[in-house]
């Protein structure tokens, strides 16, 4: 992993010319003593995804290595979570309420077809993350979902899917055109 220095300073006045600009602000993350922004955490509440806990827990670990900006992290017993992830008999699927926030479902119909969980759980957190889908797309595209096929168990997402995920947790600014859409269902 890398680590991005940058004072708190210069991103709090980042997110105030770019609201003052019109545009909507993300808060920007705090800096530690080093000058080095601190991840945002964003909580996960996994309960509801049955048989597929540990393919949610490990593609929440995935992004955790490959990203500095935000850091995954179960949410303790009964308390609020940003993402709700369900399982159920449908396709898998993500509904992204705002950057960070919203509902994940592992639809078994994929992992009945011969999908990986690993990656159908990487994949879909990575719209909650604000990534959209890029199909068709090679298996070295975590984004490509199933277009990759049923042989693909990359679960990892790629340089140019990381720089995305960290621009719009580390910087001052909210994701920009070609991310993924909020208050939409994604259907993969």
């Amino acid at each position: 992993m890398h680590v991005r220095k940058l004072t708190g300073a210069l991103a709090a006045a980042l997110a105030v010319t770019f609201s003052l600009l019109g545009g909507q602000a993300v808060a920007a993350p705090a800096a530690d003593a080093g000058g080095a922004l601190a991840a945002r955490v964003v909580t996960y509440d996994a309960s509801g995804s049955a048989e597929f806990r540990s393919a949610v827990d490990r593609g929440a670990a995935i992004w955790n290595e490959s990203v500095d900006a935000v850091e995954l992290r179960p949410s303790a017993a009964g308390q609020p979570a940003n993402i709700r992830v369900l399982a159920d008999n449908g396709w898998p699927r993500a509904l992204t309420t705002s950057l960070g926030n919203g509902t994940v479902w592992i639809g078994r119909q994929a992992v009945n077809e011969g999908h990986n969980t690993i990656r159908i759980s990487s994949h879909e957190l990575g719209h909650i993350l604000g990534l959209p889908d890029r199909k068709p797309g090679p298996c070295t595209s975590l984004m490509s979902g199933s277009s990759a096929g049923t042989t693909c168990t990359n679960a990892y997402p790629n340089t140019a899917e990381k720089a995305e995920v960290e621009g719009y947790f580390g910087g001052a600014f909210a994701p920009k055109a070609g991310a993924a859409p909020l208050n939409t269902m994604i259907v993969d």
